[in-house]
């Protein structure tokens, strides 16, 4: 199943024009773009994404392990697994991550709940837009 998701992912990489992705108002541009399917579901690649949001990720090709940190939280996840563990505490994905030409490949999902992110996607548009509570464009905080 995952290779199929991936091949679908691929294809729609191939023909279509890929969704722009922010973070916290930035254009994030990574080498995979995000991938976006007819049935209104989006993935992010999450190395650009967890480094857009000051953290880290990891993916291990030979184990499909992927590891994202930010402050002190931890994701660890793998490849075609919906288990998941947030800071040692088992999590269930609504979707598995997959790879698109070496990049691993999460739902939206996953980084509003890992993160507190919010996240948001506009089909018509083309646009993903990853919020951090507080902060209203690159790095400005928000006034109220």
């Amino acid at each position: 199943m995952t290779a199929f998701v991936a091949s679908i992912a691929s294809l729609f990489c191939a023909l279509g024009q890929p969704a722009a992705l922010s973070v916290d108002g930035q254009r994030i541009v990574s080498d995979v773009p995000p991938v976006t399917t007819a049935a209104g579901r989006a993935y992010i690649p999450i190395r650009a994404v967890a480094e857009g949001l000051g953290g880290a990720a990891n993916y291990d090709a030979k184990s499909g392990n992927v590891v994202v940190t930010r402050g002190s939280d931890v994701l660890r996840m793998k490849v075609g697994s919906v288990n998941a563990k947030l800071n040692g505490k088992q999590m269930t994905l609504k979707r598995a991550p997959f790879v698109v030409r070496g990049r691993a490949m999460v739902g939206l999902n996953v980084v509003k709940r890992a993160f507190g992110s919010v996240v948001a996607y506009d089909a018509r548009d083309r646009k993903i837009d990853v919020t951090t509570p507080g902060v209203t464009d690159a790095g400005a905080q928000e006034i109220r």
